[in-house]
């Protein structure tokens, strides 16, 4: 009888420990630059979100797949193709059931042969919800709107829209998209007209019914500022905005679909005009921003659950030009996808107190531009 329970006792913890190694065991999507350089196009890995280890699984080839994103149910991935010369576009992947391979790319063009050679030109961040794939296009100064099929992948463009500077001397680039908390409105950033435009969300219309519509501009950054990325807070009544040139942080109120200026607080340090990519912990607690071309790092502000507001607490030296980062859905590790040092620093947060300790980890990348986090099965 000792001896079964011993048994049991070992058996019981081995089964436990296999169960949390595989609940930590994520799937990272990395997104790089292959012009000018020897990335293949997107790379697969195990990351453990517990220890930091990872292990290289898959590429997929695709050009200049600067931007990934996975749909709500983690069966496709999406992904940008950022030229401005006719090649861009976009691409949608099957994800295997393991999780390790990308097949059956789907590739369109951001804007079919009617538009000028410039529109869609640059496709620089993209979303989706599972019924639709919309891109922002950075030098076309225009959003698509894809369709997808019922197995997830690209369909045609049912949808272009383009913008138009507040001066001759003023040219539309549009930055990021992104939904709601509430998913009635999509809101997008267009850093040469410093402004945050909002459109109301159609995600159930009709066959050639518009996607996006009534259009307004949601909010007005100061000239010079240059909006880039945007993201909410976790009980999702206040959106933080990152302006690029000016390198402050943006606090806005949200309700509604309305936008309301409650802060606006310095993060970047060196005066690099070059303010990237902006996330918030799992738990809510504290914001971070991406700074590149001078004094490369990550600002760390801790936010005030009441009113919003940022307090900043410190700031993260990092490797060369990081585009984009991405934080463990545990919230113990925080990777910097380093474009110009070609590879993705890891570093361990203090989750009391928000900081940022470089690890002895490094993921040696070609020209990697984004980070994207799934569950492993």
């Amino acid at each position: 009888m000792k001896k079964l329970r011993t048994f049991l006792t070992i058996f019981f913890a081995l089964l436990t420990f296999i169960t949390f190694a595989q609940d930590n065991n994520l799937i990272m999507y990395i997104g790089t630059y292959t012009e000018g350089g020897n990335s293949k196009g997107i790379y697969t890995y195990h990351f453990n979100q517990e220890n930091g280890i990872f292990e290289l699984l898959s590429s997929a080839t695709a050009a200049n797949p600067s931007f990934v994103t996975l749909s709500p149910d983690g069966k496709h991935l999406y992904a940008v193709s950022e030229y401005n010369d006719g090649r861009q576009g976009a691409y949608s992947f099957d994800v295997s059931e393991d999780k390790v391979q990308l097949s059956h790319p789907v590739f369109l063009p951001t804007a079919p042969k009617e538009y000028l050679p410039r529109a869609g030109a640059d496709p620089c961040h993209i979303v989706s919800d599972g019924k639709y794939v919309i891109t922002a296009n950075y030098t076309g100064g225009d959003i698509s709107v894809f369709s997808l099929d019922a197995a997830g992948r690209l369909q045609t463009e049912v949808q272009h829209i383009s913008f138009v500077g507040k001066t001759p001397e003023r040219v539309a680039h549009i930055h990021c998209i992104i939904p709601t908390p509430d998913k009635k409105y999509i809101l997008a950033t267009d850093l040469g007209n410093n402004r945050v435009y909002r459109f109301h969300y159609n995600n159930k219309t009709h066959k050639n019914s518009e996607v996006l519509t009534a259009q307004r501009v949601a909010y007005e950054v100061s000239d010079g500022q240059g909006p880039r990325h945007l993201t909410f807070s976790k009980d999702g009544r206040f959106a933080y905005l990152i302006n690029e040139l000016g390198g402050e942080c943006v606090v806005l109120s949200y309700c509604k679909g309305k936008l309301k200026e409650v802060q606006r607080i310095m993060a970047d340090e060196g005066g690099g005009r070059g303010s990237a990519d902006i996330h918030i912990s799992p738990d809510g607690r504290f914001l971070y921003t991406s700074h590149r071309l001078k004094k490369d790092g990550i600002a760390i502000f801790a936010i005030d659950p009441e009113k919003g507001t940022l307090s900043k607490i410190g700031y993260q030296h990092t490797g060369i030009h990081p585009r984009n980062f991405g934080i463990t859905p545990n919230g113990k590790y925080l990777l910097v996808a380093c474009r110009d040092d070609n590879k993705i620093q890891v570093f361990e947060r203090n989750e009391a107190t928000g900081e940022m300790t470089e690890t002895a980890q490094a993921i040696e990348v070609d020209r990697p531009t984004c980070i994207v986090f799934g569950k492993s099965n």
